[in-house]
């Protein structure tokens, strides 16, 4: 296994444990008002990792209509679906949905980025990741869908997934002259101030009740969206990274999410349904992971077949 997939691994564990931190946090607090602070703090504790000052925020001025839009893209436009959407849907469908978002990556990369073209390959770790998440959220949770609010609530996601796309794709291909520290710094500072800002017009105030669980929670969340994002944008970054396939590993995070459930959650224990979606995620992460030589020895004799 190679320094990408250790990575990419380490960065879906951490993202797994974010739904635990995110449902206690939201017990003392407003969705968007939670989402700013998490996201400023993060960005402050990746800045003393960016090296000197002067230097930081010379990057930042040279890049600043960059910064900006991944800025909007990856923190206050994507939380900001993501918060509300989460907050309208059953916990298993909001699972799924989050969960489609490595087809949304591969759909989006397909016709914006020509290097990034579908493959049967990729196709096939799509399939059985999919399959997977799918088997695992059915699983665990309510499945229904009532009323317009949960429309709403799988658009906002899907609207999620899509920000998140763009964000990869503008990492990997417009921030070459850029620190990924700096980077990841800036935007989370800048987005999650956007995110505060928001709340301070449409939220209640009164909501707010600051708690020992809050802050624990808080400090969680900042800590591995710090280091989650910062190892996420400097693999974006990396020569031969192919931001479709590194997303693929995000179907990771639904298969430690319920192990970290039968682990923290009492009640929690496997079913067959959940095993079989993690066996199919399993398949998907293999595929995705074959030795290329074998692949193409694969499928050049699946095509003479066909001839």
């Amino acid at each position: 296994m190679n320094y990408t997939s250790c990575m990419a691994i380490l960065a879906c564990l951490l993202w797994s444990s974010a739904f635990a931190g995110i449902k206690i946090g939201l017990l003392y607090t407003t969705l968007l008002h939670f989402a700013g602070v998490r996201f400023m703090l993060a960005g402050l504790l990746v800045l003393p990792f960016c090296g000197n000052i002067f230097s930081t925020l010379a990057q930042i001025r040279a890049h600043l209509g960059t910064v900006l839009i991944i800025a909007f893209f990856q923190t206050t436009f994507l939380y900001s679906l993501f918060y509300l959407g989460l907050d309208l849907l059953p916990g298993a469908v909001a699972a799924i949905v989050i969960g489609t978002q490595p087809l949304v990556v591969a759909g989006v990369a397909h016709f914006f980025a020509p290097a990034e073209r579908m493959t049967t390959r990729k196709a096939v770790s799509l399939l059985f990741g999919g399959a997977g998440v799918l088997a695992i959220a059915a699983n665990r949770g309510e499945m229904a869908i009532e009323g317009p609010l949960a429309l709403l609530g799988i658009g906002l996601l899907l609207l999620s997934n899509f920000s998140g796309a763009a964000s990869n794709l503008l990492v990997a291909r417009e921030t070459m002259d850029i620190n990924p520290l700096v980077l990841n710094s800036a935007q989370l500072i800048i987005g999650g101030g956007f995110l505060f800002l928001l709340s301070k017009i449409i939220e209640d105030r009164s909501l707010v009740n600051y708690e020992a669980p809050y802050f624990v929670s808080l400090a969680w969340l900042s800590f591995l969206s710090a280091a989650a994002l910062s190892i996420w944008f400097q693999l974006l970054k990396r020569d031969g990274v192919r931001v479709s396939d590194l997303n693929i590993w995000k179907f990771l995070i639904p298969l430690a999410g319920a192990c970290l459930s039968w682990l923290l959650v009492e009640g929690e224990s496997p079913t067959p349904g959940v095993l079989a979606g993690m066996c199919s995620i399993v398949v998907a992460l293999l595929v995705l992971n074959i030795n290329g030589r074998f692949w193409r020895t694969f499928k050049k004799k699946h095509d003479s077949h066909e001839l």
